[in-house]
């Protein structure tokens, strides 16, 4: 940050002194301790709407693009790259030993060869599990989702089931068990 952008920026979440109403080629520093009294108010004088409206938050808030992964894919995937990191580091350190001439080399492979294999695992058990979610909850942009056509069905079963119960009663309170009118 240069000196003219530390002149510009507020100090202590108050207005810039520019801002505030102060001369142009007058800041707080080029100004005596006497002198500044009569050209700007100090910043506990300032009033409070004007302090608000020359702040500028540092970021704004945007929403996600996409949204946020299910848990159980969301802890596969955390677990993946634990995995995978821990088998790069052992990669790297059979590599390490392997030119230095350690004993330590061939324990190290072994690690590796094994964390390879651990971490495809890892990678595939975070495709699995996003498979199985997406399965039993439903894809909200697939039309013709699995879960979906299920949900259709149980609904479907539902309402037959309630019509039929609602048949059933309006056929008991008729005759209370007659079968003639007599």
């Amino acid at each position: 940050m240069g000196t003219a952008e530390r002149h510009r920026a507020p100090q202590d979440g108050g207005a810039d002194e520019r801002a505030a109403g102060s001369p142009p080629e007058a800041s707080e520093h080029d100004v005596p301790a006497a002198g500044r009294d009569a050209r700007t108010p100090a910043r506990a004088e300032q009033p409070q709407k004007e302090r608000e409206a020359a702040y500028r938050p540092l970021w704004t808030e945007e929403p996600a693009r996409r949204r946020r992964l299910p848990d159980p894919v969301r802890t596969a995937a955390v677990r993946a790259v634990l995995v995978v990191a821990v088998t790069l580091i052992l990669a790297m350190v059979a590599f390490l030993c392997t030119l230095a001439g350690s004993w330590l080399a061939f324990p190290m492979v072994i690690g590796s060869v094994a964390g390879t294999v651990v971490a495809t695992w890892g990678v595939l058990d975070v495709w699995v599990t996003r498979q199985v979610w997406n399965q039993r909850h439903g894809v909200v942009s697939a039309p013709s989702s699995t879960a979906r056509a299920m949900r259709r069905e149980r609904r479907r079963a539902r309402r037959q089931g309630r019509s039929a119960e609602r048949a059933q009663e309006r056929i008991g309170r008729r005759g209370a068990g007659q079968l003639s009118h007599s």
